[in-house]
């Protein structure tokens, strides 16, 4: 997984011409409307006091409503975040015009999913606001570019996982390992007794598998391996 902060660098430039044009593109972009502030912390020894308070700030300052705030403890690599799912609802529902954030790294940290996210955001027509000024509203220019950037590397990140994946089935299988389920490992290997035991008695297939509780051909696998 590749870390948020990745983003930062690769767009530290291009950021700050961005936030001494903020002001414009905030007129041309996201409109001033009514917002939902949503704060993160990863531990339980961490608070959202101060994200809340910097986040009320620059709701004030650039005239937004705020409409409900948000707080969760919570890994950014989950994207099943309680808080954050009523967040996109009142998105869907087209309640929101913004979603207030300090930074990027706190509404997600997996590509994959601020892609996804961001992308369902846009046909709401609702944007992701950070505090450091970057507007993620994939109706801008510079959203649009944003989007098209995580997405490579959202690809990138998944070949890469793909890769190691075959790298290591390689090594395992020129060190002699035995790769996949083993017979025996199998859950209906447990019934294989019952099952061979049955097929003897001359039970069909289908009913062998009615008797306990599997299809008929997983039966009949059983049947054929015993077999050989």
């Amino acid at each position: 997984m590749l870390d948020i902060s990745l983003y930062e660098t690769l767009f530290d430039s291009s950021k700050r011409a961005y936030l001494r044009h903020f002001p414009q593109l905030i007129s041309e972009g996201v409109q001033l409307g009514q917002v939902a502030i949503y704060c993160r912390v990863s531990t339980d020894d961490q608070c959202c006091e101060r994200q809340e308070r910097d986040l009320r700030a620059f709701a004030r300052r650039a005239g937004h409503r705020i409409v409900g705030v948000f707080k969760e403890t919570a890994s950014g690599a989950k994207n099943d975040r309680v808080e954050r799912k009523k967040v996109m609802a009142l998105a869907q529902a087209r309640e929101i015009d913004a979603i207030l954030v300090t930074e990027l790294s706190r509404w997600g940290r997996s590509t994959q999913d601020l892609v996804q996210t961001l992308d369902d955001l846009h046909s709401w027509k609702v944007s992701v606001l950070a505090q450091t000024g970057l507007s993620f509203d994939l109706g801008t220019a510079s959203g649009k570019l944003m989007r098209t950037i995580m997405a490579g590397l959202a690809e990138f990140e998944r070949d890469l996982i793909r890769d190691r994946v075959k790298l290591g089935l390689a090594a395992a299988k020129a060190s002699g390992a035995v790769l996949g389920r083993q017979v025996g490992q199998r859950p209906s290997d447990r019934k294989a007794k019952k099952v061979l035991a049955q097929h003897k008695e001359g039970l069909s297939y289908r009913l062998i598998g009615r008797n306990l509780g599997l299809s008929k051909n997983t039966v009949m696998e059983i049947v054929r391996r015993e077999a050989d």
